[in-house]
C-alpha cells in the first residue's frame, strides 16, 4: 500500500508547504526553477521538509531521463548502470540524477559522477540531512549551488494538516472527516517540524479511527492513544548532535541556567549519556576553570552518579551538575594559558631548555631550589632563552584568581 505522503505528494511550488525562504515568489530557488536553469544543487536540511518533493517537482519541468539513488545502497556499479545508459535514444538531452543522502557516498564514488557532471551528460540534484560542506566533495561543491531546507514550523504543518484532511475525503478514502481544532495543534506540536512525520500520524490516526461505515472523529485522546511521545529531530553521528552539544556548553559559557537545562533536555531524550557527561567535564575545566576549581571534583561526582545509575534517574545529578555550572563564576584562562603556549610550539623557534633545569646539576649556573629560600620562591629563568619574556598565563578577574595574583605579587 502507497504511503499517503508519497500518495498526497505536491506536484507543483504553489502545493509545497514550507521553505518561503527558498521558493516564495522571487526567491533563488523559485526563480532557477521557473526560469528552467539546469543547474547542479545540493539540498540540504532535515528529513520531512520537502528535499525530494521539489526535487520530483524540478524533474516534471525538464526533459531529461530521470534517475533515482539512494547513496545508503547505491553502489559505484550502479553510476556505471546509469553511465552506459548515456547514448540510448531515451538519454539523448541528458539525464537529471536525483541522489539521495549524498552523505553516504564516500569519496570514490562521489568522484565518479564528477566527469560527466562537469561535461554536462548529468545534472545532480543531491540531497543530505548532514553538513554538505564536510561530507561533499570539494570538487562537486564547487560545480553546484547549496540550498539549506528549514525544519516547517508549527503554522506550517497545521496547514499541511488540514490540507491533508481535505484530501483525504476528496479523494473518498472515507466517508467523512471530522476533527477540532486541538487535533491540529496536537500533530503540529508532535511532528517536530517533520512533513513526513506528521502525515504518518494522520494517516494512522484515521486508519484506526474509523468507524464501520467508513467515518472518522478524530479527538485528541484518539491521538494520545496512538502518538504520545514528540519526535525529536535527533542522530548521534550527525549535525544535530553536535548542535545540540554546541548549544548546551555556551548556554552553561553564558550563565543562563534556564537555556542550559532546555539543551540538557534535549540530551536526556535522546538518552545521550555519554556525550553529557564528557561534555560537563570539558565545561568545568574550560569554562568554570580556576574561577571554582572544585567543579570538576563536583561535576565528577555526578557523572559518575548519572553513569552508575542510568537514565531515567541519571537525569538528576546531571542536573545538579548543569545548574551548577551555569550558575557558578567563569575563567577560561588556564584554557587560553595551554592554547597559547600549544600555538607557540607549532608557529615559533623556541630554543633550548635552560641549562639549570635539565637533569644535571654539575654545569654552571646551578638550579635554586625554591623550597631553600622564603616563601618557598627565588626568581630565576625557566623558560628558554628566545621566549623567556613571554606570558601565556592571564589572571581573570574572579576573586579566586586575584587572591592568587595577590599573593604571587606578595612573595616576589
Amino acid at each position: 500500500m502507497q504511503p499517503l505522503a508519497d500518495k498526497f505528494r505536491p506536484e507543483s511550488l504553489s502545493d509545497v508547504v514550507g521553505q518561503e525562504h527558498l521558493i516564495a515568489n522571487g526567491k533563488p530557488l523559485r526563480r532557477i526553477i521557473e526560469a528552467g536553469r539546469e543547474v547542479n544543487m545540493i539540498f540540504y536540511g532535515p528529513p520531512g521538509v520537502g528535499k525530494t518533493t521539489i526535487a520530483n517537482i524540478i524533474a516534471s519541468r525538464t526533459n531529461k531521463k530521470l534517475y533515482k539513488l539512494n547513496a545508503t545502497n547505491a553502489s559505484v556499479k550502479d553510476i556505471r548502470a546509469i553511465v552506459d545508459d548515456m547514448d540510448s535514444l531515451h538519454t539523448m538531452n541528458g539525464i537529471l540524477l536525483y541522489l539521495d543522502e549524498i552523505q553516504n557516498f564516500n569519496k570514490k564514488q562521489q568522484q565518479s559522477l564528477l566527469e560527466y557532471i562537469e561535461n554536462g551528460k548529468i545534472t545532480l540534484i543531491a540531497s543530505t540531512t548532514e553538513n554538505p560542506y564536510q561530507y561533499v566533495y570539494k570538487a562537486i561543491l564547487s560545480r553546484s549551488m547549496v540550498f539549506e531546507f528549514k525544519n516547517l514550523n508549527k503554522i506550517d504543518i497545521e496547514k499541511l494538516a488540514k490540507l491533508m484532511f481535505a484530501k483525504l475525503q476528496e479523494k473518498d478514502m472515507y466517508k467523512q472527516v471530522s476533527y477540532n481544532e486541538d487535533v491540529i495543534g496536537y500533530i503540529a506540536d508532535m511532528s517536530g517540524g517533520d512533513a513526513r512525520r506528521a502525515i504518518n500520524i494522520i494517516e494512522l490516526a484515521c486508519l484506526c479511527a474509523k468507524d464501520e461505515i467508513g467515518n472518522v472523529n478524530l479527538n485528541v485522546s484518539i491521538l494520545e492513544d496512538y502518538v504520545n511521545k514528540k519526535y525529536l529531530n535527533y542522530d548521534k553521528n550527525g549535525d544535530s548532535h553536535y548542535d545540540i552539544l554546541s548549544a548546551f556548553q555556551k548556554s552553561i559559557r553564558g550563565s543562563d541556567s534556564n537555556a542550559a537545562i532546555h539543551y540538557l533536555a534535549r540530551l536526556i531524550k535522546a538518552e545521550d549519556l555519554l556525550s553529557i557527561c564528557r561534555r560537563l567535564q570539558v565545561i568545568a575545566c574550560e569554562d568554570i576553570g580556576l574561577a571554582y576549581p572544585s567543579a570538576i571534583t563536583v561535576v565528577k561526582a555526578c557523572t559518575d552518579s548519572a553513569k552508575e545509575l542510568g537514565f531515567p534517574e541519571a537525569r538528576i545529578p546531571l542536573a545538579e551538575a548543569t545548574i551548577l555550572l551555569a550558575t557558578a563564576p567563569k575563567s577560561n584562562s588556564a584554557y587560553m594559558a595551554l592554547d597559547k603556549a600549544m600555538a607557540d610550539l607549532d608557529t615559533k623557534e623556541i630554543g633550548e631548555i635552560p641549562r639549570h633545569l635539565k637533569n644535571t646539576n654539575f654545569i654552571e649556573p646551578k638550579y635554586k631550589y625554591p623550597h631553600a629560600y622564603s616563601n618557598n620562591y627565588i626568581e630565576q629563568q625557566y623558560l628558554p632563552d628566545i621566549i623567556k619574556d613571554v606570558v601565556y598565563y592571564e589572571y581573570g578577574g574572579n576573586k579566586l584568581e586575584q587572591m592568587a595574583k595577590d599573593y604571587m605579587d606578595k612573595i616576589k
